[in-house]
């Protein structure tokens, strides 16, 4: 396809969103001119988003990086002069050699992400170099792992309700998540079932665009969630709307989780979190009555001290009503352990000689460049971008200004993080790649085959990390398979029944194969749960044996507070700050991106008339939100969209010269109660205004 200049040409969105859409590209003289969805997908169906739409400014933009370059000037800067493939990887391969021998390989560490979600560029040949090579484990963390680990808690198997039985639902509650912003065709697939009478809750700390769209909108107090959904079983329980054949057959610890509720009346938690006590009571009255009954259980939710716990508590919900019993009843968190793939067979950790390499968490690398010991030494960055994405921004900067750091950089643009590296490198772009797709939603693999060649000097990851191995002087069979090799590796998975008949053969035909589904057909869902008892757990004892309280609870925010305003907390930052995605940018993908950038209009605050008037604040005013971490500077918008105490800042802005544009410099790097996952939005602040 990449030889062939004219054409519609098929492709798979790379971004990190649950969709993972089906594209068609349109080609003319070489070069892509459209992006359009594949109306031949099942789930996606044609639709795509604008960030997608715009892709090609993205692919052919007049910053992309090209070639090899080296830093001439001080970190940060951004100046670098060209040099060869050939000089960039002895250099690495030479600093590698002698890292290793003189503090070990753990003083190198890999930093990447799912700036690309394919399995080749992120869990392939990358992980098998890190592994021959013997550098620190990264534990990628920073996205979903409290929510996942409190699911998997209360439920093992870590999938739900697939899309197709979702659209047969009554009632959705979309629980912490802006869905049509981050997963479009989900509510498309809610506004089909809309028009058959079907009903939208959306809970949140700020009415979305998600929010707007909504029969019934639930503001709520940031990190409260878990308070409400125990608030929720205190009058199912209570008013007898439970279902307890279903409770005695599918659940374990349902007699504790009574008692345990009896406390949370609604009055208690309408304190809490700012959710007056008759709505909940209606709102357990409506999920008790409605069914099937369907709960999506967003990212945002678990971004909090109590994040695991939360997605934890929600999750125990449709045990109550039976909601299981039903197709399209139940709840989402990810359906991701459907498509799970042979991971081992594509990281080959037996290239390691220790197997207790030390890990270090993603979300404290602002730390572990400060602090850790032995001390970092090297970091190689791709697929992430670190000085926007990662908390506590201005440690993070500082790790990366060290000058004893060797810091290598694979990417398309010169972002934030890029400016500080020693060695930068070109990255191609998906449709350069040869890669393959899974979904977190819906349950077709895809592949993706280059449909243009690569732009400048650029490498895919694959290509890049083969390379190194190669200076390294790597010699094992490996470092020589070939990326259809990897894909049949990865597909040829025993343990997973769902991946039967999902072969690389069949996806070259059909580009999108729908994962083997009989299993779920043949066996209920909750036949297959995965937990100790093989039941719902209401009660944990695996949670206790960690540490961690073995039923449902509340645990107030470490920092900040909840609607009651504790006496001594807050006082110095009042306010609690959010900062969840925009609607043009993905993290920190497409911010230069001109026309999408032009949308967002950010930064911006958005703080309560209550919380602005004392302030002086007035709508178009420039603010200073600020706390001991950092500060950022941004135009006041004066709306009621959340609950008074907290403001709303949404997206992740490139840094700009003389402007305080990071999100992040004011989140912090201490982690959940779960999964070692990160506390984006827990965090107090205190707005002001600027003076003109």
């Amino acid at each position: 396809m990449a030889e062939q200049p004219d054409g519609l040409f098929p492709a798979v969105c790379p971004l990190d969103c649950p969709d993972t859409c089906g594209l068609l590209v349109h080609k003319r003289g070489g070069r892509i001119v459209k992006v359009e969805g594949n109306p031949e997908h099942p789930i996606t169906a044609g639709a795509i988003c604008n960030k997608v739409r715009n892709m090609t400014e993205r692919i052919y933009h007049s910053e992309r990086i090209l070639y090899p370059m080296k830093r001439v000037g001080r970190k940060g800067e951004g100046r670098f002069k060209r040099i060869t493939w050939e000089e960039a990887l002895q250099e690495i391969a030479d600093r590698y050699r002698h890292l290793s021998r003189e503090y070990g390989p753990e003083s190198i560490l890999p930093y990447n992400f799912y700036g690309n979600m394919g399995y080749l560029s992120v869990q392939g040949m990358d992980r098998r170099f890190f592994n021959r090579l013997g550098a620190s484990r990264l534990q990628r963390s920073i996205c979903n792992s409290a929510g996942t680990v409190g699911w998997n808690y209360t439920m093992g198997f870590g999938g739900g309700v697939p899309p197709e039985d979702a659209a047969k639902a009554k009632l959705f509650i979309v629980w912490g998540g802006n869905i049509v912003s981050t997963s479009m065709h989900k509510f498309m697939l809610i506004e089909k079932a809309r028009k058959q009478g079907a009903k939208l809750v959306v809970i949140d700390v700020h009415k979305n665009k998600t929010g707007e769209r909504a029969d019934w909108f639930i503001p709520v107090h940031p990190g409260t969630d878990a308070a409400l959904a125990l608030g929720l079983m205190h009058v199912l329980f209570e008013r007898g709307w439970t279902d307890e054949v279903f409770l005695s057959a599918y659940t374990v610890g349902h007699e504790q989780l009574r008692e345990q509720v009896k406390t949370y009346t609604p009055e208690l938690v309408a304190e809490i979190t700012g959710v007056p006590a008759e709505d909940i009571i209606k709102l357990a009255q409506l999920y008790a009555e409605t069914s099937p009954a369907y709960i999506h259980i967003g990212n945002g939710l678990q971004h909090h001290d109590n994040g695991g716990m939360a997605v934890r508590t929600i999750a125990c919900l449709p045990a109550l009503t039976g909601a299981w019993k039903i197709k399209g009843g139940g709840a989402f968190k990810s359906n991701m352990a459907y498509g799970s793939i042979n991971g081992e067979a594509l990281e080959q950790p037996g290239l390691r000689a220790d197997p207790q390499t030390r890990t270090v968490n993603m979300v404290r690398i602002g730390e572990a460049l400060l602090e850790l010991k032995p001390k970092i030494r090297s970091l190689f960055v791709y697929c992430a971008n670190p000085a926007v994405v990662a908390p506590d921004t201005e440690r993070v900067l500082a790790g990366l200004m060290r000058e004893d750091l060797f810091t290598v950089v694979h990417d398309l643009f010169l972002t934030d993080t890029a400016k500080y590296a020693d060695i930068l490198l070109p990255a191609t772009s998906t449709f350069e790649n040869t890669d393959l797709y899974g979904s977190y939603w819906h349950l077709y693999m895809q592949l993706q085959e280059p449909v243009i060649p690569a732009e400048g000097e650029s490498k895919s990851n694959f290509e890049l990390f083969r390379l190194l191995a190669e200076a390294m002087g790597f010699d094992e069979p490996d470092f020589r398979d070939s990326e259809a090799d990897l894909i049949r590796q990865a597909l040829d998975y025993a343990a997973n029944p769902y991946l039967d008949g999902v072969t690389l053969d069949k996806l070259k035909e059909k580009r999108f194969v729908k994962l083997n589904m009989e299993p779920f057909e043949h066996r209920h869902y909750l036949d297959q749960l995965t937990t100790p008892s093989g039941k719902i757990e209401l009660y944990s004892q695996r949670m206790e044996e960690a540490g961690l309280p073995p039923l449902p609870t509340y645990i107030p925010l470490t920092e900040g507070y909840d609607g009651r305003r504790r006496p001594g907390v807050g006082e110095l930052y009042p306010l609690m700050f959010i900062s969840p995605p925009n609607h043009s940018f993905l993290n920190s993908t497409f911010a230069n991106v001109e026309k999408l950038a032009k949308l967002e209009k950010g930064p911006v605050l958005q703080i309560h008339p209550e919380d602005a008037l004392p302030r002086a604040i007035r709508n178009g005013d420039r603010v200073s939100v600020r706390n001991d971490r950092g500060q950022l500077e941004a135009a006041a918008v004066v709306t009621e969209r959340m609950l008074p105490g907290t403001v709303v800042s949404q997206g992740l802005c490139w840094g700009e010269d003389g402007r305080q544009t990071r999100v992040n410099a004011l989140t912090s790097g201490r982690l959940a109660d779960m999964g070692g996952g990160a506390t984006f939005f827990s965090t107090a602040v205190e707005v002001e205004r600027l003076k003109e």
